[in-house]
């Protein structure tokens, strides 16, 4: 089956083009893509993509709008964790969360397929990525889980079908996210620093001896720039999720594998040619934690980090430049953080609710909880 792509600049027509995506044969077995094309709608209107899980246990990403409208549902082979948007919007990819072996593909401005991309024997998916500026180059974070090393894939996404072209060491076990520096050149890299193997299937190997890091590599050479480890009171905080504030630092969130009773900081800033800095969060909130941050996104400014804790039910605010806490946002299980403008952030949680947040010292207003679903850990803008 062929998707029904027949205006392919408009918003409708991208809409129509994500909904018949889910019924290809590929996706056999998963729910069809339910799309509101039962209204007019303008275009400009921002659009988000979140993995979710249905009530009947299916699988698939969503696109949904900025007041909480579920446009499209595209079935996936598995659970699926993070999505890398292209840089002009027109691709996105769905990675499998660990230890998965399958990215879903989307070009929703063309009457094409989505393609399975599938992990090279001997590695599998991290669940997130990154393109080149130019959008040609796909970078995603693998395990090369022989050699308990980490490596990013190198796909060349300009053809009509997608090749892995090569892989770049990480130079850490356990690479979670990666993003492009506003230099266009430099990768971005946390090593969480747990080993892992698919044999032993989440299971983590090496929680006594794990030694997690931020490294910022050269995506042309490979070539390591710099490596970024805490002290080594604090080398059972897995660095895992990250984004760039206006300044072109990584805001970097953790998972503490260490004793319940500590609090150790959960949140730091990354630069390549300074040493790491820890924000403070007030004890208060950070006692209620659960020492796991889930989500890191950037306002539109980059003038603003929110980071959510979805254990613990709270979704803390910072400002960028100062690394001041700004505020806390009670939502239950709220994981996925993506900006709607530069005041503004749209939350998703597991109970399928969708929120907005537009001041942290105000609550946060549910703008839909379609049925039946359950979302995934991030959300990201797609247009």
């Amino acid at each position: 089956m062929r998707s029904m792509v027949t205006k392919p600049l408009s918003r409708r027509g991208f809409l129509a083009a994500l909904g018949g995506l889910a019924a290809l044969p590929a996706f056999s077995g998963s729910t069809l893509a339910a799309s509101l094309l039962n209204r007019e709608a303008s275009d400009g209107v921002p659009l988000f993509v979140s993995a979710y899980k249905l009530e009947n246990g299916d699988y698939g990403v969503g696109v949904v709008d900025d007041l909480g409208q579920v446009l499209a549902r595209i079935g996936l082979p598995g659970r699926g964790h993070g999505v890398a948007v292209s840089p002009d919007r027109t691709r996105f990819v769905a990675f499998a969360r660990r230890p998965g072996t399958f990215a879903v593909v989307v070009r929703p401005y063309q009457d094409v397929e989505p393609e399975v991309l599938t992990a090279e024997p001997g590695r599998h998916y991290y669940g997130h990525g990154c393109f080149s500026a130019d959008g040609r180059l796909l970078y995603a974070v693998e395990n090369d889980y022989a050699a308990a090393r980490g490596v990013i894939g190198v796909y060349d996404m300009s053809g009509r079908q997608v090749q892995r072209i090569g892989e770049i060491e990480t130079h850490g076990i356990g690479p979670h996210d990666l993003l492009l520096a506003p230099d266009g050149r430099t990768l971005v890299v946390a090593n969480g620093g747990i080993m892992t193997h698919p044999d032993k299937g989440r299971e983590k190997l090496n929680l006594d001896t794990m030694a997690p890091t931020v490294v910022f590599l050269d995506r042309e050479t490979g070539d390591l720039h710099a490596s970024h480890a805490l002290d080594a009171s604090l080398h059972q905080l897995s660095l895992r999720h990250m984004a760039l504030d206006g300044q072109g630092r990584a805001w970097v969130g953790g998972q503490f594998e260490g004793p319940e009773t500590d609090l150790p900081p959960l949140v730091g800033v990354f630069s390549r040619d300074e040493a790491p800095l820890l924000t403070e969060i007030p004890t208060g909130i950070a006692s209620g934690l659960q020492n796991y941050i889930g989500s890191v996104t950037a306002n539109a400014s980059g003038e603003v980090i929110a980071t959510s804790a979805p254990r613990g039910g709270q979704t803390l605010f910072w400002k960028a430049d100062t690394g001041a806490f700004l505020g806390a946002e009670a939502i239950a299980d709220g994981c996925g953080v993506a900006p709607i403008d530069q005041g503004s952030f749209l939350i998703s949680d597991g109970n399928g609710a969708l929120s907005l947040v537009e001041d942290p010292a105000q609550p946060a207003e549910i703008l839909a909880r379609p049925p039946g679903i359950s979302w995934d850990n991030h959300m990201f803008a797609l247009s």
